[in-house]
């Protein structure tokens, strides 16, 4: 029996109605939102939501639904179509810094979103990161010897926080001495807290910084460019192929959704292994499992659990319910990647499952360009874990562990385990 297994699922009564809107909400939602999505789904591809702060939005649920969704061109990414029912309640960033952040490729349209999302790609192709993977070994292998020889030791702070972002400033070009004053809690700038919320100086604080560090990289760029990705979007700008908020926006979205999202992604992927410790046993003794591996444990658990807003630019119908013009609508790519209309024994951790069409990346035009990289890293990153600490464990108990708050995302801020020594 597997940890998993012996752990009480969160109240659902699947003979009692959905209350309307359904409330996303609460430690049992955030530990296990699974019970959940699958009443949901059962009754039907489209309810009604409402999220902590107050915003109520539509959530697509069912594979299909999710998958036509993600291709919905009526479906628009831009704030500017939220109506001002969603607006008054939506904790989307302050002023000058939304529309000096925020305009990055997940909140652009075509044709915008076609233009700047070229200047993106190359860096991120399949072929560019198998040739960085000797490197992306180095760099987990030295995290690895930082830790200590015997557990117990935060595989977050030690390892998972750590390592995406050396990866990321790897492939974008960030130099050194800049990656190495990234503050981690500038990520949190994602999670906007309201004008009331006691937490907004913080939050603002966060901001503020995290606005100077990019106009420091933009400035190194500009004086010591060279052959990268940051390099090239700073000339794009001086050749006016990007307006100054392009460029911010386009390196907040690195800085930010390059990193934490992995990081966020390996905490799911071992707490997954963990609750199955025979899987995790055969992932040890058979490295060429790897990428199929990877690529169940992003279906089965993904740090994506829901999509950020689209809307629609007039009333239109959704799987045969009617959205209002400017109404939020939220994919759920958790509730679908669980569907078992379309994965046999989707509530399963089956790491010899093929073909596996998750959509933890998404879909469509706003499948994520990082994915190839995304992929590489976690199967590096679990490889070396799983390799050079011999019997790693979780050293709490699985009901202790803390999820993060996070409206859109999964994962732990915090992940202690045990090993025997470390190889």
């Amino acid at each position: 029996m597997t940890i998993q297994d012996q752990q009480p699922l969160p109240a659902v009564d699947p003979q009692q109605p959905l209350p309307e809107p359904v409330p996303l909400t609460g430690c049992p939602y955030k530990s296990n939102p699974y019970p959940l999505y699958e009443q949901m789904r059962e009754a039907g591809p489209v309810h009604r939501v409402l999220f902590p702060s107050g915003v109520q939005a539509w959530l697509v649920t069912g594979y299909e639904a999710a998958h036509a969704a993600l291709n919905d061109d009526r479906l628009g990414k831009n704030h500017d179509r939220g109506n001002d029912s969603w607006r008054a309640r939506a904790s989307i960033m302050p002023e000058p810094q939304h529309s000096q952040l925020q305009a990055h490729l997940l909140h652009q349209d075509p044709p915008v979103h076609t233009r700047m999302r070229r200047f993106v790609t190359d860096a991120f192709t399949p072929r560019r990161v198998e040739q960085l993977r000797p490197r992306f070994r180095e760099l987990a292998d030295e995290l690895v010897d930082a830790l200590p020889e015997t557990g117990p030791a935060d595989l977050v702070a030690g390892f998972a926080a750590r390592f995406p972002f050396r990866v990321l400033a790897e492939v974008i070009g960030l130099p050194g001495e800049l990656a190495a004053r990234f503050d981690r809690d500038w990520g949190k700038v994602v999670q906007p807290v309201g004008p009331t919320d006691p937490g907004r100086p913080l939050y603002e604080a966060r901001l503020h910084g995290l606005q100077s560090y990019i106009a420091e990289v933009v400035a190194h760029k500009r004086e010591h460019g060279g052959d990268d990705l940051l390099s090239r979007l700073v000339v794009a700008r001086d050749r006016s192929e990007l307006s100054q908020a392009e460029l911010d926006s386009m390196i907040f979205q690195l800085l930010v959704a390059g990193q934490e999202p992995v990081t966020n992604q390996l905490t799911t992927a071992l707490i997954a292994l963990f609750r199955h410790p025979d899987q995790l046993t055969r992932l040890r003794d058979e490295p060429g499992l790897m990428p199929r591996a990877v690529e169940e444990l992003l279906r089965h658990d993904s740090a994506f659990e829901l999509t950020t807003w689209r809307f629609f630019a007039e009333d239109s119908d959704l799987h045969g319910t009617e959205v209002p013009a400017g109404d939020s609508v939220i994919v759920s790519l958790c509730a679908a990647n669980r569907d078992p209309r379309r994965f046999e024994g989707s509530d399963r951790l089956d790491l010899d499952r093929s073909p596996n069409p998750h959509l933890a990346f998404g879909h469509g035009i706003h499948f994520c360009p990082g994915a190839a990289l995304a992929r590489a890293e976690l199967q590096i990153a679990l490889g070396t874990l799983l390799t050079r600490l011999p019997g790693l464990h979780l050293a709490i108990r699985d009901e202790d562990i803390e999820w993060i708050p996070a409206v859109l995302g999964r994962g732990t801020n915090h992940l202690p385990v045990g090993y025997d020594r470390r190889l």
